[in-house]
């Protein structure tokens, strides 16, 4: 971008008569397209797909990741995708952040995606993680409430604020260590980074989350050490009640041992 005829810098102010230039890229494919990714999938049929993600992987493309996201590599499956999510998230029912492992739902068609999506809504749809929390809660088990919303002073990530979205967590521990706790935690809501924020403002942000934990987690691990371990829902078509279980991956197991 120039003004008038030179490089423009965020600094510069623009008055009347200034001429502004700048090039409009090319625009991106309206839908991604398929990309051959290996997946872990620990089930599927005509109506879902259960996939256990690695951390890492975007969920869908977004500014920044145009390509490599579980999207391109539910489509490298082949078959039909729910579109219910809208074109550029095909198959997504819920996500992960990039950096939790484990299961995630995908839909292959639009009646199973609407199925799922209800119990989501109704909270028949169970989803339990596994979380690393430093230092060493006070309770056994708990409820942790508190309203989710953007964070007023920091706008790039979620915080307990007045006003947010209503969230509730319930935790238990399920060991204790030197340096930290191992959780598990069971959402009544789906709130954006709930796990992460509700710990973290109980004092015991998760080892690697930099985001709510700020230097002294960031050394501990690459990533905030949250592991998506099982999913129990009812089948979209059957009705069947059907639970599916994961082991956390080897980082999480690896900075576990660490810190125990």
């Amino acid at each position: 971008m120039t003004l008038n005829g030179r490089r423009a810098r965020a600094a510069d102010e623009v008055r009347a008569g200034d001429v502004v230039e700048f090039e409009v890229p090319e625009p991106g494919p309206a839908a991604p397209t398929a990309e051959a990714i290996p997946l872990r999938l620990v089930y599927q049929d005509a109506d879902l797909v259960v996939v256990d993600k690695p951390p890492g992987m975007v969920v869908h493309p977004a500014p920044g990741h145009s390509s490599g996201t579980l999207v391109h590599a539910l489509l490298g499956l082949g078959g039909d995708w729910s579109r219910a999510g809208g074109e550029a998230r095909p198959g997504i029912v819920h996500r992960l952040d990039a950096g939790t492992s484990g299961l995630i739902l995908a839909a292959r068609n639009d009646r199973a995606h609407r199925a799922l999506a209800a119990q989501l809504a109704d909270r028949s749809l169970s989803r339990t993680y596994l979380a690393i929390a430093l230092g060493s809660l006070k309770a056994e088990a708990g409820v942790l409430e508190g309203p989710i919303g953007r964070d007023p002073r920091h706008r790039q990530r979620m915080a307990v604020v007045e006003g947010g979205r209503f969230a509730r967590t319930r935790y238990q521990v399920m060991e204790r260590g030197r340096q930290a706790t191992l959780v598990q935690a069971d959402l009544d809501t789906g709130r954006t980074h709930q796990v992460r924020v509700h710990l973290a403002a109980l004092g015991h942000p998760l080892a690697g989350d930099r985001v709510y934990g700020g230097a002294r987690a960031a050394v501990l691990a690459d990533r905030p050490m949250l592991h998506a371990c099982r999913l129990r829902l009812r089948h979209p078509r059957t009705g069947e009640l059907m639970t599916f279980e994961t082991p956390p991956p080897a980082d999480f197991q690896a900075t576990w041992d660490r810190l125990r």
